[in-house]
């Protein structure tokens, strides 16, 4: 079974994407960061690899997207209650990001959205598991 998860993203700029990122509130494992790549550390099984665009077409024969002109990914995180929501969504703009959507308020479910300085866009929410509908689709 899967213990861990390694998502790759390309980077226009890895130290302007660290220096975001860690507005943020995310650290960095220094095993595997040079001036190519850095694993930023989301969770104990949950890791970003930004990697500059010469490093990232290593892995790939395919062209890299655009994040800013086209969808490659929406990357989500469950986040502890809704203050952290309107807190990392407040930061991600001070530090240059961009919000993409309006808040959504499903009583049971709370969401925003960021893009971050590539255009990636990140899907930050908290659930009220307890609350949740019978039918969540009819919220």
């Amino acid at each position: 079974m899967v213990s861990k998860i390694f998502v790759n993203l390309p980077v226009k700029d890895l130290q302007k994407s660290i220096d975001f990122f860690t507005h943020l509130g995310f650290g960095f494992n220094p095993q595997f960061t040079d001036e190519t790549a850095t694993c930023m550390i989301i969770s104990d099984t949950i890791f970003a690899m930004l990697l500059t665009y010469p490093k990232f077409g290593d892995f790939t024969r395919k062209e890299i997207a655009d994040a800013t002109k086209t969808t490659e990914v929406l990357l989500a995180l469950s986040l502890e209650n809704r203050a952290k929501v309107d807190e990392i969504v407040q930061k991600a703009v001070e530090a240059g990001g961009s919000t993409y959507a309006a808040v959504q308020d499903m009583g049971w479910m709370y969401q925003h959205s960021f893009a971050d300085l590539d255009g990636h866009q990140w899907e930050v929410f908290y659930i009220d598991e307890t609350a949740i509908p019978a039918d969540p689709s009819n919220s």
